[in-house]
């Protein structure tokens, strides 16, 4: 008797399961349904509309439609009517050329030109090692002629596309200097677009500039910084002002360079999930370091920038960066065109987001507007955001000019009445070190006293007693 009613109420018990898992699964199904009805009731009403469109616009327009024209502007419209700022859509032409950008490579002379106000074709930058070099052109130069067409205001944009070709396909270039022309053949071949550019500052600090990220841009990045550093760079400037950005593996290369082990970069996506794009492995420069932004910094250079600073590897100088904290992926279309659409938030090392606030700088440094006009004219004698930064990079690894004919011409004269001691530098668990004194270089003369410029040093000799009080770690 009891067998039996036992077995009834278990029998019972896995009809009302049953049920539940039935309804429950009823509700969840409903809803997708629900939610695939209202999305169709949506598209039912925008695809309504713009048939209605059609059908008025194709009853009463004069003129013939251009139907390929049409599409591709209903393409363009359809993405700007969605609200995502950094979205666009591609034409097949445009998507190839924006493949192209992204490379870093173009097949070609190996030249930056604009049009001339006479309409031939002006050469800007002529890029190192490309075939414009090796035929000896330079910026300045006209090309008035690319082969059999002559370069005009009409014909411009065609001769600019002549100029580019098959790798290891020749053309001829007419080009005016002083007002004599000249006409030389090149092979076009693949060049890297120059984006990265150095040099070497009072000495010893290294100056990176950055101007767009590409996949061609780590490569030259980590040459130059290596080359810096072999000429004896005891610090490094990164400019990333008016740098509007690029690939996302090209800037997460150029950061696991400089990083410690550990996370580079996040994304948040729609339905709130969190993925680590890139991480940086042990291998990292120890040098104090600083970056420079102004609100035309923008998406990678803000991750360059706010990676660096998450780790204390670096400060920034200049003004509040654009603040685009976004990752957008371009997805291809059966034709050819493209759509390139926003899919996630970036989140740096620190898991705070930058987007629409922007980088405040650690040193807030304005620029005139003459200046921003001019930015390209500007060294570090004329540039007070780059001054400033050398000035944060001095203080950090109290470096010292010294001149054997004249006095410090930082401290004054190293004599032990004008002692300048040499600093502390704090241990691992916080306590303070004992002070140590720098060991000169060999060439330099025994530290004087208990001041930190060598006597006897040779002119403008640089110094660094200690690893910086920032950035070392």
């Amino acid at each position: 008797m009891n067998k039996k009613i036992s077995l009834g109420a278990t029998i019972t018990l896995m009809i009302m399961a049953a049920a539940v898992t039935f309804s429950m699964t009823m509700i969840y199904y409903m809803d997708v349904f629900n939610g695939k009805v209202y999305n169709l009731k949506e598209r039912e009403t925008m695809y309504s509309k713009l048939s209605e469109l059609d059908r008025i616009v194709r009853a009463n327009y004069i003129d013939e439609i251009d139907e390929d024209a049409l599409n591709e502007a209903l393409a363009d419209g359809y993405v700007i009517g969605t609200g995502d700022k950094y979205a666009r859509y591609f034409t097949p032409e445009e998507y190839e050329s924006y493949m192209v950008d992204l490379e870093g490579r173009v097949v070609g002379i190996g030249v930056s030109a604009q049009q001339d106000p006479s309409g031939y074709i002006l050469v800007n930058e002529v890029y190192a090692d490309s075939p414009a070099s090796m035929v000896g052109l330079q910026a300045g130069d006209l090309i008035v002629k690319v082969d059999d067409l002559d370069v005009n205001a009409e014909t411009y944009q065609q001769a600019a596309d002549a100029i580019r070709g098959e790798e290891g396909s020749k053309v001829n270039i007419t080009y005016r200097r002083e007002a004599e022309d000249t006409t030389i053949e090149v092979t076009r071949r693949k060049v890297d677009i120059p984006t990265v550019f150095s040099r070497i500052i009072d000495g010893n600090i290294g100056y990176v500039q950055v101007t767009e990220f590409n996949e061609s841009t780590a490569t030259q990045f980590s040459n130059q910084v290596d080359t810096l550093i072999g000429q004896g760079a005891q610090a490094l400037v990164f400019d990333m002002r008016n740098n509007g950005g690029g690939t996302l593996s090209s800037v997460t290369k150029m950061l696991d360079k400089l990083l410690p082990e550990g996370d580079i970069i996040s994304a948040e996506y729609k339905d709130g999930t969190v993925e680590v794009l890139a991480k940086s492995d042990e291998n990292e420069i120890d040098l104090p370091m600083v970056v420079l932004t102004n609100n035309r910094t923008a998406s990678a250079a803000e991750l360059f920038t706010q990676a660096l600073r998450d780790y204390g590897k670096a400060k920034s100088v200049g003004v509040t960066t654009y603040g685009k904290g976004t990752m957008q992926t371009v997805k291809k279309l059966n034709d050819g065109s493209a759509v390139n659409v926003t899919v996630a938030r970036y989140l740096p090392p620190s898991g705070v987001s930058y987007d629409g606030e922007g980088i405040k700088p650690d040193y807030e440094v304005e620029l005139t507007a003459d200046m921003e006009a001019n930015l390209e004219n500007l060294d570090e004698t004329t540039d007070p955001q780059l001054k400033k930064a050398l000035t944060a990079l001095y203080r950090a690894v109290s470096v010292f000019y010294v001149s054997f004919s004249s006095p410090c011409r930082r401290y004054g004269r190293c004599t032990p009445a004008r002692a300048y001691p040499c600093r502390t530098a704090p241990r691992p668990d916080g306590q303070p070190s004992p002070a140590r004194r720098s060991r000169a270089p060999p060439s330099a003369a025994p530290l004087r006293s208990e001041c930190c410029c060598p006597e006897g040093s040779p002119p403008a000799f640089r110094y660094s007693p200690l690893r910086p009080a920032w950035g070392s770690r």
